[in-house]
C-alpha cells in the first residue's frame, strides 16, 4: 500500500506529496496525519503539493477535511507549491480551500508556519 510520508520537524509535520493523489492515497494520508498529530501534539502541517499536476473536486475536499481535522486538533495548516494551472482549475470549479493558508514554497510556508504556529523547537527556554 503506498503511503506518503510525514515527517516531523520540531512543532510542525512536513508532508511532501510526490506521486499523483488519488482518491484512496488521499483518505490514507487524512488518516495516517491524524495518527500523526494525535502522538507529536504538532501544531503546525505544511502540505506541499508541487509534484501535483491536477487537483480535483475530491482531493480538494480532502484537502480542506485535513485542515479541518488539524484546526480541530491546534495545528494549523499551509499548502504550498500550488501550480497555476491548479490553482486556476480550482477556481473555476468554485473549490474553496476553507481553513488552509497558501505560500508559494516550502521555505515561505515553514515561515508562514512558524509565525502562526510559534514553533517551540526554535524558540529558546524561558527558567
Amino acid at each position: 500500500m503506498e503511503q506518503i510520508p510525514i515527517l516531523k520537524l520540531g512543532e510542525l509535520l512536513l508532508v511532501t506529496i510526490q506521486v499523483e493523489l488519488h482518491d484512496e492515497l488521499a483518505l490514507t494520508l487524512q488518516d495516517d496525519l491524524t495518527k500523526k498529530l494525535l502522538r507529536t501534539h504538532a501544531k503546525g502541517v505544511l502540505i506541499d503539493i508541487s509534484a501535483l499536476e491536477i487537483v480535483d473536486s475530491f482531493i480538494g475536499r480532502s484537502l480542506a477535511n485535513i485542515a479541518g481535522i488539524a484546526k480541530v486538533m491546534d495545528a494549523v495548516t499551509v499548502l504550498v507549491g500550488m501550480r497555476p494551472a491548479v490553482a486556476i482549475t480550482m477556481v473555476e470549479l468554485g473549490m474553496s480551500l476553507k481553513g488552509i493558508r497558501t505560500a508559494l514554497n516550502v521555505e515561505k510556508g515553514m515561515a508562514l508556519l512558524r509565525g502562526i504556529a510559534g514553533d517551540a523547537g526554535d524558540a529558546p527556554s524561558t527558567p
